[in-house]
């Protein structure tokens, strides 16, 4: 039985729990991760259900429950499938991606600073949505591939400059940082660039927000989540190894550089993917892995703990932007922004105590 011990100060070890099926078949559960999801899970799905009952026109938990199950009225039936529950849903999915992401390129980069928010990677995302608005006027599904395609040739880049027989951690941190300050320059000159009415739009999308989200948001996310999760879940193992470094990962038969490639390419596309739905909400990708982790003590990347840790920020950024401030409904991008400012500042703070900066 493997047992996992817990960070300094705990008071006693917690154990991973072998689970063998009739077939034979012997799986391990973490147990203390185990029931950090399922609260987590709860959390998202309760918080989901209060944002849903939130807004100029208020309707009771119950009723919402009611209408989500098909027993509400006609009015309340337009209010929460068509209105609220795309909105929500777009949240879940792009918190979950972002954190997701940001779990991925904190385990390559071996570093709690290599996030997309970091890398340049929203920041690229923001620049192909800026290009789309600015030069072409472009729909809201073509700012949607836009931000696509950004996100894309961002990573690309960053993978291509890091690379140096093989890409290390702090080496894929400095070149993401470098390649966000040139993506930001490009972002200020598109805006310097466009008139009025684009500049107003262009501004209003780089904020990250959930303000008018509706099925065609919902449904393509929906869509890549279901290939990338998977495939990410499935190579988990793989990406333990990496974590304890290229060659212990070479010794236990795991093909390093194909893995790194699948797994930055995945991580890519969920945080382009998440930037082109709600625009660069700021922060989840950095704070969500590591809170999870704080929460489950538990070593490794901890994908699952991130998902529904993103996804539960998100929808209570989310709430807290609507009721939180009164009549003043801020994006939820400002929201994460501020939290997760003061999250960054405090990092830091620990990371330089601790010799590690």
């Amino acid at each position: 039985m493997k047992v996992l011990t817990k960070q300094a100060g705990s008071a006693r070890p917690f154990r991973a729990r072998p689970v063998r099926t009739r077939g034979g078949l012997s799986v391990r559960i973490d147990v203390r991760s185990l029931t950090v999801v399922v609260l987590l899970l709860v959390a998202a799905l309760t918080a989901s259900v209060v944002l849903i009952g939130t807004g100029d026109f208020p309707i009771p938990v119950g009723d919402v429950l009611k209408t989500l199950f098909g027993d509400g009225d006609v009015g309340q039936e337009f209010i929460v499938n068509e209105l609220r529950l795309p909105r929500v849903l777009v949240g879940l999915l792009v918190g979950a991606s972002l954190g997701l992401g940001g779990a991925l390129f904190q385990a390559i980069s071996r570093n709690p600073l290599g996030s997309p928010d970091v890398l340049g990677l929203a920041q690229g995302a923001t620049a192909g949505a800026l290009t789309v608005i600015v030069l072409f006027s472009g729909s809201a599904a073509e700012v949607t591939l836009g931000a696509l395609f950004g996100g894309l040739v961002t990573g690309l880049a960053i993978y291509v400059l890091a690379w140096k027989r093989g890409v290390h951690g702090y080496r894929l941190v400095l070149v993401g940082i470098g390649v966000s300050a040139m993506a930001v320059a490009v972002n200020g000159y598109l805006l310097t660039k466009a008139d009025i009415v684009d500049a107003t739009r262009a501004v209003v999308w780089m904020t990250g927000s959930l303000n008018g989200r509706d099925w065609d948001q919902v449904w393509p996310l929906l869509a890549l989540s279901a290939v990338l999760v998977p495939l990410v879940l499935g190579n988990a193992r793989g990406l333990y190894m990496l974590e304890m470094g290229d060659d212990v990962a070479y010794a236990l038969g795991v093909r390093v550089e194909r893995t790194r490639m699948l797994l930055m390419l995945a991580a890519v596309l969920l945080t382009a993917a998440a930037t082109a739905a709600a625009g660069p909400v700021a922060f989840v990708a950095l704070t969500a892995p590591q809170l999870a982790r704080r929460l489950t003590r538990s070593p490794g990347p901890n994908l699952l703990p991130a998902m529904c840790m993103g996804a539960t920020l998100l929808v209570v950024a989310d709430w807290a932007s609507q009721r939180a401030f009164g009549a003043d409904q801020l994006p939820v991008g400002v929201v994460t922004g501020v939290l997760g400012g003061i999250y960054l500042l405090w990092l830091l703070f620990t990371e330089r105590k601790a010799g590690r900066i």
